[in-house]
């Protein structure tokens, strides 16, 4: 059993630390920056949407748990937004932990956010992920997302 969870104020300082530590890594591959630049990117982008952290956020920090023996399990995290105007959300950010990985603690996540949306009148999730992250292309088409185009971006100048 999977369990999405809002992330408690406790929680967060940690995940903060792996969401710059991991988007700057992309930002530095995707777009060729140095990775003074990607963390400082990285920080924007998180206080951009969280300037007060947990706090009145539009978007969700959500804890993946899993029952394990009985226990509850911290496995991953799953960031999304949701807007209202056109019933959508966007996921951010899905995280499962390496050792947790190919044990379909993915799928099972993904299929308790729908949940979780549909009974709010969310009919439709968004995300986008880097073309080089095989693995999360291939659980994303397995639960039913279709690719419905591709980003770009070109260096010019220095």
């Amino acid at each position: 059993m999977v369990v999405l969870r809002e992330m408690r104020q406790d929680e967060y300082p940690v995940y903060c630390q792996y969401f710059i530590d991991d988007y700057s890594r992309e930002i530095a591959a995707n777009y060729g920056h140095s990775t003074e630049l990607a963390i400082e990117l990285a920080k924007k982008d998180l206080h951009r949407c969280f300037p007060n952290g947990l706090q009145g956020s539009e978007h969700s920090l959500l804890c993946i748990d899993v029952e394990l023996d009985g226990q509850l399990k911290h496995v991953g995290y799953l960031w999304h937004s949701i807007n209202a105007a056109d019933k959508s959300a966007y996921i951010s950010d899905f995280f499962v932990f390496n050792e947790y990985r190919g044990l379909g603690y993915g799928t099972l996540a993904i299929s308790a956010l729908e949940k979780q949306l549909q009974e709010v009148g969310v009919n439709q999730i968004k995300l986008r992920v880097a073309y080089q992250n095989e693995r999360a292309l291939k659980l994303y088409q397995e639960v039913g997302f279709v690719i419905t185009g591709f980003n770009m971006s070109k260096s010019i100048g220095n």
